[in-house]
């Protein structure tokens, strides 16, 4: 791990828990000291997050965690569900024994993780859950679909909705995986699609929730600072 990747884990790991949420700025300086490390490895890490999503870089002020608000998360989700339904059915009649039991073992180990999940098996699930897509996407052999999907599913809108999901809906993702294995067994792209379709809808309803739920709090504190006289 160069000194780079490791600032970059440090930033996008504090991006998903919280503590730099949405609109705050990431300080060259405080990460650098923290971490004793040179700005060098730090503006590395933070071309890369810029270039995947989850930070932009605001001219004489610095780099912003991206927010998000309610109509980013449905644009993102109606184009996902658009697309990621036309992937699985073009791989039920493409996908090899090899990626049906790779598919199959990643199944297993987000089951296995979500049986009493805490941060860090969410965090696990996520990455376990992009293998799982990248997989099928692969079995799709459309480079202009993947080249499209590639760009929605590295932004932080779909790789944070594990945070949010109740404990019913982590065990409906984990259905949905497996019966889109079933289905791609069977060859059978027509079941695949609408099961698909249902697992990014699930996605995000779970996200939305929480997106209007931030927002809500958030306008609900602008209100108290306010009505303190503090604004």
């Amino acid at each position: 791990m160069t000194a780079a990747d490791r600032v970059y884990g440090v930033i996008k790991k504090r991006i998903l828990n919280g503590r730099y949420p949405p609109g705050s700025y990431v300080r060259e300086a405080t990460i650098g000291t923290e971490l004793e490390l040179s700005r060098t490895p730090i503006r590395e890490a933070l071309r890369r997050l810029v270039s995947e999503g989850w930070v932009e870089i605001i001219p004489h002020h610095g780099a912003r965690v991206v927010s998000w608000t309610s109509r980013d998360v449905e644009e993102v989700f109606e184009i996902r569900a658009l697309l990621e339904p036309h992937v699985v059915r073009r791989a039920a009649s493409r996908i090899s024994d090899e990626q049906l039991d790779t598919l199959s073992a990643l199944a297993d180990e987000m089951e296995g993780l979500a049986v009493d999940p805490d941060e860090d098996a969410l965090e696990q699930i996520a990455a376990l859950n992009s293998r799982y897509h990248g997989c099928l996407i692969d079995a799709a052999d459309s480079p202009r679909l993947q080249r499209l999907l590639e760009a929605l599913v590295q932004v932080p809108v779909g790789r944070r909705s594990f945070e949010h999901y109740s404990a019913e809906e982590l065990q409906r993702s984990m259905q949905h995986h497996r019966e889109m294995i079933r289905a791609l067994a069977a060859g059978d792209g027509d079941w695949a699609a609408p099961i698909m379709r249902a697992h990014v809808l699930a996605a995000r309803s779970a996200h939305l929730r929480w997106t209007r739920s931030r927002q809500g709090k958030a306008a609900a504190a602008a209100r108290r600072r306010g009505a303190d006289g503090t604004t």
